[in-house]
């Protein structure tokens, strides 16, 4: 068989020695106790179909697109293997050889940096909901009727607004604004037609190309250089990614610039009021992936969270939701199942907030009944009450 060469570093390839430790900490290998749902065991069919060994179609296409691409399994691997390179480049080639993307799928993708009509089409499903006529199954939070107009408050710092987070869950960047202010941090905003979409999903979906356009579109969008936050985890992993995404100086001085907001906020806690309250319930918190395992930045969460609020950490080592982007739209049992598990966690930390800092997470666990907020909410909440 000729091999198909995939998109991937070679010596990044061969690094994996097997040796099992990221094993536990994979929620598709946990759900499934299947090698081939693991990273190693992901890593060796990548191998395998880089070499010719098997093609590219059929059950390696599985493999691959079961993935949550958490990246739990970076965190702990002795030889730092770098995973989520090594997803990407994989479903990368497979977009370009296979039909791995389907048209509608890519249809979707094409809509989220259409910021307007992104907006339009997320009215319409708020009406549909209201009406009954959008299926439960699909997953999708409440949609509002109407979201609040975002002011900018300075020129301190950018916030980087994005396509669904700014469609769907506006209130978390009114809340980030308001906290902001709290501390006299000025905030500017973006046009959202340059800014409207990161390109975190394509690049999970293997569709390069469209990630690098839209970095190279972000990336104008924020002149200066100031500090630019971002509240949504998955977001912020991937603008500190574009100085690989892109591969150009300018690309990787842009990355430079980004701070997810809790790290901001830790770095300047002392210039918020002292609150006269505390949060009225304890907080679970659910660490996103990309804020855990990519950014490294959770602690912040934890620091800034503390003045307002009881903290509850979950004992379930930071496992993943199944969120995963698109994933719970995507794989919809998979995602259920590996959600489970973080649900009973929840219940064992014996409260019924929950906080996360992704709307993929949010969504996905609010889909379930839970009361999951931003940490930026919880605090917003406190200081305009105290």
């Amino acid at each position: 068989m000729t091999p198909t060469k995939l998109a991937v570093d070679e010596e990044a390839l061969v690094a994996c020695v097997a040796c099992g430790l990221c094993l536990p900490h994979c929620p598709t290998y946990r759900v499934t106790g299947d090698e081939t749902a693991s990273p190693r065991g992901r890593i060796a069919a990548m191998r395998a179909a880089h070499t010719g060994v098997v093609g590219l179609r059929g059950e390696f296409t599985e493999y691959m697109d079961l993935c949550v691409q958490c990246r739990a399994c970076e965190a702990v691997c002795p030889s730092s293997v770098p995973f989520g390179q090594l997803m990407e480049g994989t479903r990368e080639t497979l977009a370009i050889e296979t039909r791995f993307v389907p048209w509608w799928q890519r249809a979707a993708y094409r809509v989220l940096p259409r910021h307007r009509l992104l907006v339009a089409l997320s009215r319409v499903g708020a009406v549909l909901q209201r009406v009954r006529l959008v299926p439960r199954r699909l997953g999708l939070p409440k949609l509002a009727l109407r979201a609040p107009r975002l002011q900018a408050t300075g020129s301190d710092v950018w916030l980087f607004t994005g396509c669904v987070m700014d469609a769907w869950s506006r209130d978390v960047h009114a809340a980030v604004i308001r906290v902001l202010g709290a501390a006299e941090v000025g905030v500017a905003l973006p046009d959202a037609r340059g800014a409207g979409c990161c390109g975190a999903l394509h690049g999970h979906a293997g569709l390069e190309s469209d990630a690098r356009s839209l970095a190279l579109r972000v990336m104008r969008a924020f002149p200066g250089d100031a500090p630019i936050l971002v509240d949504s985890a998955g977001c912020g992993a991937m603008l500190k990614d574009y100085g690989h995404l892109v591969g150009a100086p300018e690309a990787g001085a842009f990355a430079a610039r980004v701070l997810d907001v809790h790290e901001f906020l830790a770095a300047h806690l002392d210039r918020l009021p002292t609150p006269t309250r505390r949060f009225e319930e304890p907080v679970a918190l659910h660490d996103a992936c990309h804020l855990r395992h990519v950014q490294k930045a959770h602690g912040a969460v934890r620091t800034v969270l503390a003045p307002f609020a009881e903290v509850r950490e979950l004992d379930d080592e930071g496992l993943c939701c199944g969120a995963g982007g698109a994933y719970a739209a995507l794989h919809p049992d998979m995602a259920a199942q590996i959600r489970a598990r973080k649900i009973d966690a929840i219940a064992r930390a014996g409260t019924s907030v929950v906080a996360s800092a992704n709307p993929g997470c949010t969504f996905h666990l609010a889909a379930a009944g839970l009361d999951v907020r931003h940490p930026f909410e919880i605090i917003d909440d406190v200081l305009t009450s105290s």
